[in-house]
């Protein structure tokens, strides 16, 4: 193999070669490479320690690759596809289709000068599940405006609930079980709340100008074990149809396919804040910025919770949303909705001077 490797050997006693295999396991379990692997046994577009990067993000890491030689096929001229295939990263999660003939893959040698075509080609397509991954769901939403002094909180037991003991600091959540191992380290220690999520992610609305509206966005790390390093959130709004800035955070916009709204993608600044790290006992760690987004004068209004987000996803997980009856709602008469426009008085002095003769 190069660029991976099988986690077993398994039983190459009936091999009778001089190198021994690398694996002789009927269904073995590959891993990928770290970064800092070995030269001669990394082909391109290998090695990122299990990690990928959203295409959005980084398209270079969103891929990875590695190749095995295969052996013991006999004198049988065709080459029969795999039969199952598992996706692990880390845990459940996902669901790969079955397996099937595509257009073979063409790939370059001698820098790009000469291009090669491989013998076959297959393809699965896996599909991603939190309802799977997860016991329970892992984040939840927050709001608040600066018209309506409630804050509607994440819905309780959003996540689990918390202990009866309303004194307890720290309260153990379920997460989920990874292939073969019941560890206790798979279950996170958080702090003790009412929605008893790891983060949640708390949406603001700050300011009504004439011409744009701006939100602050916050995301807060409510679990004591654990860093979420590179995290990302995704969040459905059709006011990202217009053009949209977000100061602390890297953005883009998505295409939209199958959705009425648009939707728009954050992730934290390198060597800034792309970790949220854990909380310690007397504060959450949280990562936040201002996004300020242009209006589009026929739709934008503050009424009936349009400038509120529809969902909002972290790190790929359905976050669980308020119910829209708990929203902050417009009081009745309030004269500061009226949008900020400043106002320039021109004061004119005119000095007589009497002139004496």
């Amino acid at each position: 193999m190069a660029g991976a490797f099988a986690t077993k050997q398994g039983n190459c006693s009936s091999f009778k070669f001089q190198t021994p295999p690398h694996s002789c396991e009927k269904s073995p379990v590959i891993a990928d490479l770290m970064p800092d692997a070995l030269s001669e046994n990394k082909p391109d577009g290998c090695c990122h320690g299990g990690l990928l990067a959203a295409w959005a993000i980084n398209p270079s890491k969103s891929f990875s690759s590695f190749e095995m030689t295969i052996g013991n096929l006999g004198t049988n001229p065709n080459v029969q596809a795999p039969i199952n295939l598992t996706l692990m990263a880390p845990g459940p999660g996902y669901t790969c289709d079955l397996i099937e003939d595509t257009d073979p893959s063409v790939y370059s040698d001698i820098g790009g000068k000469r291009q090669l075509q491989a013998y076959r080609t297959w393809k699965s397509t896996c599909t991603y599940s939190s309802f799977i991954a997860n016991q329970a769901p892992v984040c939840c939403v927050s709001l608040s405006t600066f018209y309506n002094p409630k804050i509607t909180s994440c819905p309780t037991c959003s996540c689990g609930c918390r202990e009866a003991d309303k004194n307890t600091v720290s309260c153990i959540r379920e997460g989920y079980s990874e292939p073969e191992s019941d560890s206790f380290d798979n279950n996170d220690i958080v702090k003790c709340t009412d929605h008893m999520c790891p983060v949640r992610i708390h949406w603001h609305i700050m300011t009504n100008y004439v011409t744009h509206w701006k939100v602050k966005l916050t995301i807060s790390n409510y679990n004591y074990e654990r860093n979420y390093s590179n995290w990302n959130v995704l969040i459905q709004h059709p006011g990202f149809s217009q053009s949209t800035t977000a100061y602390s955070f890297n953005s883009t916009m998505l295409p939209s396919f199958g959705f009425s709204d648009e939707v728009a993608l954050f992730w934290g600044i390198e060597y800034y804040n792309d970790e949220l790290l854990y909380a310690e006992e007397d504060k959450v760690s949280a990562v936040s910025t201002q996004i300020l987004l242009r209006k589009d004068l026929d739709s934008f209004t503050l009424r009936n919770g349009w400038a509120l987000p529809r969902r909002i996803y972290f790190n790929g997980e359905d976050c669980q949303m308020p119910l829209p009856d708990t929203f902050p709602m417009l009081p009745n008469v309030s004269s500061s909705l009226k949008p900020t426009n400043p106002v320039f008085l021109l004061c004119i002095y005119l000095t007589f001077k009497r002139l004496f003769t």
